[in-house]
């Protein structure tokens, strides 16, 4: 045996004075009494018995002496060597991903998986030492390597639940980094299995699996998205994706919601592991949230539910200037976006924010903003008119453009077009076998331009389908609103955001999680990484109110929302590997009883002491 502070046997003096009290004897004073008659009677009952008489003193000296080797070897701290040794260096993996919510274990596997990581704990050896790493979104050391079991439960109550992907095996090399070259390191997983290399994981000599939960079924939502149409101004497509992660075959019913009102509602009938994966068109002017709802009673409520951002549709307004063509009038009327205005001459000052549409004539000086020129006759500040095309045949169309998404314009017949001469650089979207354009494009920061060139009197683009459906990109170019997709985040995502200058200048910005905590955000900056983004639901950007000026200040609009999901496969299969459901039991690696340091038996012993001194000579048990 060693000691830690040998210097502190040196209060094994205090001894002396104790064994010299006991020696001194107390002179006992006389005093006279009028009769000994009842000191006679107790001295009659109580007749001391002879050994006990002659040994209690000496007994009573030796228990303090006791008492006191006792305390005092507690003070040196005393040890073996094999506790150095011996002493043991583990990691706890604990995951906390979206599967670890299911509820197959109650109340939770994540907190059946604290239960058991917290028996570990209780059960730590004297020299022991344990980290905690959580294996949830992002691998983090809750608790560096220590011996205090205090700081280890409460690091271990404060790991929480997340709704992203596991990263057990990030966990574990991060947990070797920590273990280093420890002789005897060891790695705890605390997980359900749900991650790709758990079988090879296992088999692993130095890492030891405490599996949790059942091989329990669920439907989930694995992917869902939606966007705007490319065609259609109020449509919007949803991507969606059912998957039935189970051996038998399931029902359930599906719910689509636009802002709380109903859109559509679909049943579904899935075989085992089956996916079921539509695209489904619909209709609406108005933008919002958009969720998919099942209605399915399994142990991971996380996805049954997946939300998305539909982006809102604003009405349009158009000025037509036009001597009058009821073809032009009409593919602009098509467009339920457009509130429509024609005059036959150029308005006396042009308005922002319109759409200004000129019809074979065109000012000297074309106004700001979004300007689209049919069939022009006049020169201007953008370009120069030559001499009519005949006949000019399509042989360059930008298929890569937006605004030519479904128009083909090479069996089209276009008798005549004007010969236009762009002034600065333009994007040519159609060109003739001459090279000359016949649809292109000016882009300037304060303004957009497109031409397209073709007399529309003539020939039989009119008559196209395509003459309606490139109105209609060129409105949606306009708007910057065709095909808009605002993607669902994976939860665990980590995603940069743009933000404009008057939101981040205007007021400090914070980022709200579907939860309602706050983050507040980088100031003065308009691109932030967000993330990782380890809840499902609506992550909202929006300004600071301080609280004082909460309850009376009326809640701005968020400036920025992010729509996230689970839309993990492994995370919604909770079916537990059946090398995990073999290693479902109590760890190895807690210690024996003797899990205490010494100095905790030997004060512990000499309290025991002092209780049964008091007993025996304080209750006087025995006289």
């Amino acid at each position: 045996m060693f000691f830690t502070t040998p210097l502190s046997l040196a209060w094994a003096a205090l001894a002396i004075p104790i064994v010299v009290f006991y020696i001194l004897k107390v002179r006992l004073r006389q005093v006279p009494v009028s009769t000994t008659i009842f000191w006679q009677q107790i001295y009659d009952e109580k007749r001391p018995q002879s050994l006990w008489q002659q040994l209690r003193h000496w007994i009573s000296l030796l228990v303090q002496i006791l008492f006191l080797l006792l305390l005092v070897l507690a003070l040196a701290e005393p040890y073996f060597p094999w506790e150095i040794l011996k002493a043991r260096r583990i990691v706890l993996v604990l995951d906390n991903s979206a599967s670890m919510n299911a509820t197959d274990v109650v109340p939770t596997r994540l907190e059946a998986a604290k239960r058991a990581a917290a028996k570990l704990i209780s059960a730590l050896r004297f020299r022991d030492e344990i980290a905690i790493i959580s294996a949830g979104t992002q691998p983090q050391v809750a608790c560096g390597l220590t011996g205090h079991e205090r700081t280890l439960q409460t690091a271990l109550d404060g790991i929480t639940k997340t709704d992203g992907p596991t990263r057990v095996s990030e966990a574990v090399e991060l947990g070797r980094r920590l273990l280093g070259d420890a002789p005897h390191g060891r790695i705890v997983v605390f997980s359900d299995g749900g991650f790709e290399d758990s079988e090879k994981l296992a088999e692993d000599e130095s890492v030891e699996i405490q599996g949790i939960g059942t091989v329990a079924s669920n439907i989930g939502i694995t992917r869902f998205q939606v966007r705007r149409s490319l065609l259609d101004p109020i449509g919007y497509e949803i991507l969606i994706e059912v998957t039935n992660a189970s051996d038998e075959p399931a029902e359930c019913r599906l719910d689509l919601d636009l802002n709380d009102s109903p859109v559509d509602v679909l049943p579904l009938k899935l075989k085992p592991g089956e996916a079921w994966s539509q695209t489904i068109e619909k209709t609406s002017l108005d933008g919002g949230h958009l969720v998919a709802k099942l209605n399915s009673s399994d142990a991971l409520s996380t996805d049954n539910v997946a939300v998305a951002l539909l982006p809102q549709r604003t009405p349009q307004r158009v000025l037509l200037i036009s001597p009058g063509n009821l073809f032009l009038q009409k593919a602009l009327e098509a467009n339920p976006l457009v509130e429509l205005k024609m005059v036959k001459v150029f308005p006396k000052q042009y308005e922002t924010g319109v759409v200004h549409v000129f019809h074979r004539h065109v000012p000297a000086q074309l106004p700001p903003g979004s300007v689209f020129v049919v069939d022009p006759v006049d020169g201007c500040d953008q370009w120069q008119v030559a001499e009519p095309l005949e006949n000019p045949i399509v042989t360059k169309q930008d298929s890569t453009s937006p605004l030519l998404t479904h128009v083909r314009l090479d069996h089209v017949i276009l008798p005549q077009a004007r010969k236009l001469v762009p002034k600065e650089e333009a994007q040519i979207l159609v060109g003739a076998v001459t090279g000359d354009p016949l649809y292109f494009a000016i882009i300037r920061p304060d303004r957009k331009v497109l031409v397209l060139t073709v007399n529309l009197e003539q020939g039989d683009l009119t008559f196209r389908t395509a003459f309606p459906i490139l109105v209609t990109n060129a409105l949606g170019f306009f708007a910057g609103q065709a095909g808009e997709l605002r993607e669902a985040l994976v939860a665990g995502a980590i995603t940069e955001v743009e933000l404009l200058p008057a939101d981040v200048t205007d007021a400090t910005l914070q980022l709200r999680s579907p939860g309602g905590t706050r983050k507040s955000l980088p100031a003065g900056v308009t691109k932030v990484s967000i993330g990782p983004i380890d809840e499902t639901g609506i992550w909202t950007i929006e300004k600071a109110v301080p609280a004082a000026e909460q309850q009376t200040t009326e809640a701005a609009p968020p400036v920025l929302e992010i729509a996230a999901n689970l839309a993990t496969k492994s995370e919604s299969d909770i079916r537990v590997p059946e090398v995990f459901l073999a290693r479902a039991v109590e760890p190895a690696m807690a210690g024996s009883w003797f899990v205490r340091p010494i100095w905790f038996y030997l004060i512990t012993l000499a309290w025991v002491l002092a209780l049964a001194e008091w007993v025996l000579y304080q209750r006087r048990w025995i006289s």
